[in-house]
């Protein structure tokens, strides 16, 4: 059965160029199974017409705030009580803007506010627009309101600019609606997982680090909460809010991850390692800032102690997953890994020339002892759906049948 059967979601539009991708979503949700009703903004009806999504969905298109077909006139109050969700895809820059300050001036934002589902949003807008500060901070806060945010995407606009703002494919959109409303996998299932980089000092201000932005880290926390598992998310230096919910305990150096690590490891069930951890940390840091002198500066490194390893060593029975990051021979090296440090999946990702660092997509190949599987490039949000799912999927695998692949 599909997951999105017998929902009502109501879709609402607002006035973009990425409308008319509006009318394909409207029929794959249809097709999962929910049912749909559509409101539109007066914006968007100038790119496609409510007579297209009538026909499609197979009910009135709802334009009006004061509906005078509606029971006591009151059409945003009966929409609002028939969701299950509201999903608003595209979001522009302007309907993001008044959803975060509580605007009520036409039917879309006032059924929000009047509405107790669940909302999700879809951006869509040019890529400066989106990297706006005011933007983000409006990105933020809805966030911060359990708001489910579905994309944007990178790639070709409309307008001829490259970058972030397109609105994700309707694909994508309902196969992550989908996510949501899928039986929790992982119920009682304690997941424990590092994200982002260290920093190993040299002297009281310098340190030496990598591009690691944690990003894909803590949207895989998000994701194994999304499917009823108790979270840890152990995190070097990073910009990032954690999900709410999740624990989340702060480190700084590859020593104080290990240390942590280990410390919250007992009675957890699946450990994975999305960490850029510093394989090397300098052998003395400097007591006092390190003056500029000579005109050339040697630092004498030392390993630091393999946390990955060092966990699948003491907790042998523990699903751990590890990352590689790799500028070549990227599947040579993620088999490696697998073998070498006794792992039950590696998921393997390029980043020569830099790609993938501090960005908001990435592409992931998947390997276990018997299997394999290729994520192509999408958003790192939808990547982590997909990827937990995946893990979850081989995670019972392995406590069904322990000793087989």
């Amino acid at each position: 059965m599909p997951t999105l059967a017998q929902q009502h979601i109501l879709l609402g539009i607002s006035g973009g160029i990425a409308a008319y991708k509006a009318a394909e979503l409207t029929r794959l949700l249809i097709k999962a199974g929910a049912e749909v009703r559509v409101c539109m903004t007066e914006g968007a009806t100038h790119f496609v017409t409510p007579l297209t999504f009538q026909a499609l969905s197979g009910h009135p298109v709802h334009t009006t705030l004061l509906d005078p077909e509606a029971e006591a006139g009151m059409g945003h109050i009966e929409l609002a009580r028939w969701a299950d969700q509201i999903v608003i895809a595209p979001a522009s820059a302007n309907c993001i803007a008044r959803l975060t300050h509580g605007f009520a001036d036409d039917l879309l934002t006032t059924l929000c506010l009047a509405s107790k589902a669940p909302l999700a949003i879809a951006p869509a807008m040019n890529q400066q627009m989106w990297a706006n500060a005011a933007t983000q901070a409006n990105i933020a806060t809805l966030q911060s309101r359990k708001v489910k945010l579905l994309g944007p995407a990178s790639g070709e606009q409309a307008c001829g600019d490259i970058g972030f703002g397109r609105m994700l494919e309707p694909e994508q959109i309902v196969q992550l609606l989908q996510a949501d409303s899928a039986p929790l996998q992982l119920t009682g299932v304690k997941v424990i997982l590092t994200a982002g980089p260290t920093r190993e000092a040299i002297d009281p201000v310098r340190f030496i680090s990598n591009r690691s932005s944690g990003k894909m880290g803590y949207a895989l926390a998000e994701a194994a909460q999304a499917l009823g598992a108790e979270v840890t998310l152990i995190s070097g230096p990073v910009a990032l809010t954690p999900p709410q919910g999740v624990q989340h305990l702060k480190v700084e150096s590859a020593q104080q991850m290990l240390e942590a690590t280990l410390a919250h490891m007992p009675g957890q069930d699946i450990f994975i390692a999305t960490a850029a951890v510093a394989d090397y940390t300098p052998a003395e840091v400097a007591e006092q800032k390190i003056k500029k002198s000579a005109s050339e500066l040697s630092l004498e490194l030392k390993r630091t102690q393999d946390i990955l390893a060092t966990v699948t060593s003491q907790f042998p029975a523990l699903f751990s997953v590890g990352f590689a990051a790799e500028t070549h021979d990227l599947m040579t090296y993620a088999r490696s890994k697998l073998e070498r440090k006794q792992l039950q999946m590696v998921a393997a990702n390029s980043v020569a020339g830099g790609k993938v660092f501090d960005q908001d997509t990435n592409a992931l190949e998947v390997v276990w002892r018997d299997g394999q599987h290729s994520f192509p490039e999408m958003t790192k949000q939808a990547l982590a759906v997909e990827l937990m799912q995946l893990i979850a999927k081989r995670y019972q695998h392995y406590k069904d049948t322990p000793d087989a692949p």
